[in-house]
């Protein structure tokens, strides 16, 4: 940030009274301007064994396999931003999402949420942010294909639990 969104004047970086970290702040008005991580919200969709998965017509890595996820909006619950992305990227409703995975990437300053739901009825074709979907045994998941790191160790994870058949809620750092 250069210019204060308030007012427009210059913003200096320090650390504000009774604060531990710099902030951008403007010495015009006096806001402070804090930035926060990104909230990332997807869905680990199932429906008998298979995983739905969803090839990337943008960038960054483009032509991948990911699950469905991006950006919770402002009035969105986290339940509700993932069946959004779900249904954005696939066409696909989801069925009672359960929290699965969360993931700090402080490098890039985003939390990922996914959630395990099951698969519900298909109501449109792809959006435009993917180039197909597909449903994958674990057996068939182009796991050399997979677009981040993040949705790599979470497919990992649900094959494991697929294979013990027990869910728990992971938590889990990419650096």
């Amino acid at each position: 940030m250069h210019f204060c969104p308030h007012c427009g004047a210059p913003l200096t970086r320090k650390i504000p009274e009774a604060d531990d970290r710099p902030r951008f702040v403007c010495e015009s008005c006096g806001a402070v301007h804090y930035q926060n991580p990104i909230v990332v919200v997807g869905a680990v969709a199932e429906s008998e064994g298979r995983i739905l998965l969803c090839r990337r017509a943008i960038e960054p890595a483009f032509d991948k396999w990911t699950l469905p996820a991006g950006y919770l909006e402002i009035g969105e619950t986290l339940q509700e931003g993932a069946a959004r992305e779900t249904l954005e990227e696939s066409g696909y409703h989801i069925v009672d999402p359960h929290p699965y995975a969360i993931t700090n990437i402080v490098r890039v300053n985003q939390v990922y949420i996914m959630f395990r739901c099951a698969l519900g009825d298909r109501v449109a074709a792809a959006g435009r942010e993917s180039l197909e979907v597909g449903l994958f045994t674990p057996e068939e998941i182009p796991w050399q294909q997979i677009a981040f790191r993040s949705i790599l160790k979470t497919l990992e994870l649900y094959r494991t639990d697929m294979e013990k058949g027990s869910y728990p809620v992971h938590l889990f750092d990419i650096a």
